[in-house]
């Protein structure tokens, strides 16, 4: 048997760089390669099916985000597996979300991931155009940047 050269875990950040908060993931991504040099980090706007290419070849994907549930102050963080959320699939494939995205994949028998992890941050707007970043989730950006090489270790270990 040939060994893989694939990744086993992949930080795939998602967000927008210039919609104030939705920028967070992606200065996350930038310091986690800063203190983990080679990992396997993608930074990406996509959303739905575009996100199929960033979720297939490894064994565990972590996944670095912003929501705004509008039930938490901006800053508050959030850490979800996969099956932790009831997924309400939408009634068009517009509405296609990163959980849909994986299923579909596993119904072909793609390679996805066997593993979700997802760390959010409540953001308090994702929407303005050139906007500036809310200081609460730019505050967090060191600490989830810590958590996330804290998780890329122990899912490495945990290979090994």
């Amino acid at each position: 048997m040939v060994p893989s050269t694939e990744p086993s875990l992949r930080i795939l950040a998602l967000g927008n760089d210039i919609l104030g908060d939705d920028a967070f993931a992606f200065l996350v991504a930038q310091r986690v390669r800063e203190r983990i040099p080679g990992v396997d980090v993608r930074c990406s706007s996509a959303s739905g099916f575009h996100l199929l290419d960033d979720l297939l070849g490894v064994e565990r994907l972590l996944v670095v985000d912003t929501v705004m549930t509008g039930n938490a102050p901006p800053g508050t963080v959030y850490v979800v597996r996969e099956g932790d959320l009831e997924v309400t699939p939408g009634n068009s494939p517009h509405y296609t979300g990163i959980f849909e995205t994986l299923a579909l994949a596993r119904a072909l028998n793609l390679n996805a991931p066997r593993e979700v992890l997802i760390i959010a941050v409540e953001a308090a707007d994702c929407l303005t155009v050139g906007g500036p970043m809310h200081p609460a989730v730019e505050a967090v950006v060191p600490v989830i940047a810590e958590m996330v090489e804290n998780t890329s270790r122990n899912f490495a270990s945990e290979l090994s």
